[in-house]
């Protein structure tokens, strides 16, 4: 009876919310959004996924890594890869090397979601194209919870672009800029490291020295505060 009215009038039924979902709920009142930008916690992260296309395809592993202002903190990570919801695809594996094999012993979403949303706790979320992950977690966080993720984020792709609008020091600094959007091309323009493409670990900690490399940039160009972040490097 019940899976017939559901079906009727569109209802949907969720998991109860954890304690770090319902806290993961509330994240905008703890965050101030006037502290300095060298100053805050960020979380860099990033996902690797079966596909991109939001109703076929489904999380399989989610990297981070914490952040006080510029500074990147090597030994607060978190990494886990995911049953998948949906099946691999050929082309897929060839970008992130992610097989099936390795996904047999892999966690469940809900539960892989509720340990990020407890890493996470009160950061801004950092992230490179970064509106791309955030809608498969909040595509998820809707599904088991009916809820979605609150925490402030900020794109490392717009800082770049507002960068490059607006601070002639950055583009002097690095004599020239790329005009290239993906990671790992900012990554190779702005000299840093890559070691293995498509680790959503890996990923997410090469964003978070690109970001690094960015912030400097900021308070001298008028972005001080966390507020200021937000709109500038607006997903």
């Amino acid at each position: 009876m019940v899976g017939m009215l559901e079906k009727i009038f569109g209802g949907q039924r969720h998991m109860e919310q954890t304690p770090a979902v319902m806290r993961s709920q509330r994240v905008r009142e703890r965050v101030d959004m006037n502290a300095p930008v060298l100053e805050a916690d960020y979380v860099a992260f990033d996902t690797e996924l079966t596909g991109l296309d939001l109703k076929r395809d489904s999380i399989i592993s989610i990297g981070a890594i914490k952040m006080k202002g510029a500074g990147i903190y090597p030994m607060e990570t978190f990494y886990s890869l995911v049953k998948p919801e949906r099946p691999l695809k050929s082309e897929g594996v060839l970008v992130h090397e992610i097989t099936k094999t390795d996904l047999e012993d892999a966690c469940g979403l809900a539960g892989v979601l509720d340990e990020f949303l407890e890493f996470v706790g009160d950061a801004v979320l950092v992230g490179h194209f970064v509106s791309i992950d955030m809608n498969f977690v909040n595509n998820a966080l809707k599904k088991l919870y009916g809820v979605k993720l609150q925490s402030p984020a900020t794109d490392t792709h717009s800082i770049h672009d507002w960068l490059y609008e607006n601070d002639a020091d950055f583009a002097r600094h690095y004599k020239g800029m790329t005009s290239r959007k993906d990671l790992f091309s900012m990554a190779r323009r702005y000299g840093l490291g890559m070691e293995k493409a498509h680790n959503a670990f890996h990923d997410a900690y090469l964003t978070a020295q690109l970001f690094q490399r960015f912030l400097y940039f900021l308070p001298p160009c008028g972005v001080h505060s966390v507020g200021d972040l937000v709109s500038v490097g607006k997903i």
